[in-house]
């Protein structure tokens, strides 16, 4: 497997950052998100001459990030090849090669530049199965690395979820650990449906000791990543090891946290946050976009509706605030961190008055 190794203006305690401890597995290896999503694509490309990736610098350069790094010498430049700066063209290509029986993998190098391709996906590649009545399928891949945490200026940094999981006809998919970036991104080059694959940038040099396997909880289902019995703490993407480093925290308070991992953010697993929410009685959703119209305000609407009954205080959010992105040396205020969650739990209306 290749070594994808972060670029060198990056932050090295970026390279670092904990995951949740497990028991290691027959046949595991060390392994960082931007390797493990670098497998997917090789072993996707192997397993299926339909599959192509390509965007902006990923073909000789290996991508911004390294996660194509070594995959245009083995595949050859007819599969993995560049394009010119031109996001709109990139996916509107995507769509043509889908209706003609490829499989395109694409790359947007930022999550702010993908939107010069917005009108392609929203208008195009999220109604065009529906428009032919399920006679055209696109199994389109839209990679777009997301969010904060790397010390990026605005348009590098945004968390644009909300305006894709909108938009009906998408999926919106999002890994929290480099076993699941693997999973998830071979599932969703599988996918006869357009898959939105949000990659957690600040989590490519994350590191797990893991099997990376295909096989796995669906495209569509959220996991459990620690039980618990007091409250259940929501995630997704870059927030997922936040929330577990907030869940070990909270042991000191004798609080015990259960952590869902969604995965998928459109469809959204109604059933596992449901069951959980049901039998801990209280939520906290985390997510580094805005809180202002949110992912997260979804979320806490379909809980409200949905186990209003069992709820023993309000569902609480820890976003973003809602302000432009802020700059590099700000935005570690602005991010979501185990306080401001440790703090969340704190309020939700515990009866010996520890809140």
């Amino acid at each position: 497997m290749t070594t994808v190794l972060p670029p060198a203006h990056l932050s090295g305690a970026l390279r670092n950052v904990p995951v949740a401890k497990a028991t290691t597995p027959a046949g595991a290896s060390t392994v960082t998100m931007a390797a493990a999503l670098n497998r997917a694509l090789a072993d996707s490309l192997a397993a299926d001459d339909r599959v192509v990736v390509f965007g902006e610098d990923v073909g000789t350069l290996g991508g911004v990030f390294r996660v194509t790094d070594g995959l245009a010498g083995r595949f050859g430049e007819r599969r993995v090849f560049d394009t010119p700066l031109a996001e709109s063209a990139i996916v509107g290509t995507a769509i043509g090669m889908a209706m003609n029986g490829l499989v395109p993998v694409v790359e947007m190098q930022f999550d702010a530049f993908a939107y010069p391709a917005f009108e392609q996906v929203t208008s195009h590649l999220a109604k065009l199965r529906n428009r032919t009545r399920g006679r055209v399928a696109l199994p389109v891949v839209i990679r777009v690395p997301f969010g904060g945490g790397i010390g990026g200026v605005e348009h590098h940094s945004d968390s644009s979820e909300a305006y894709y999981t909108h938009t009906p006809g998408l999926r919106v998919v999002t890994p929290g650990t480099p076993a699941d970036a693997y999973l998830l991104l071979r599932e969703a080059i599988r996918c006869p449906d357009p898959v939105l694959f949000l990659e957690p940038k600040r989590r490519y040099w994350s590191k797990e000791t893991a099997v990376l396997t295909p096989e796995g909880p669906p495209i569509d289902r959220a996991v459990v990543r620690r039980a618990g019995s007091d409250v259940t703490l929501i995630a997704y993407g870059g927030m997922v090891a936040t929330a577990l480093e907030a869940a070990e925290a909270a042991v000191e308070e004798d609080w015990d946290v259960e952590v869902i991992d969604l995965r998928s953010l459109s469809p959204f697993d109604d059933q596992t946050l449901t069951e959980s929410v049901s039998r801990t009685g209280r939520a906290v959703i985390v997510h580094e976009a805005a809180g202002f119209a949110g992912y997260g305000a979804e979320v806490a609407a379909r809980l409200t509706e949905q186990c209003f009954h069992y709820l023993e205080a309000p569902i609480l959010r820890v976003t973003g605030f809602d302000i432009p992105y802020p700059p590099p040396k700000l935005e570690q205020f602005h991010l979501p961190n185990t306080d401001r969650i440790l703090d969340a739990i704190a309020r939700l209306q515990w009866e010996d008055g520890g809140a």
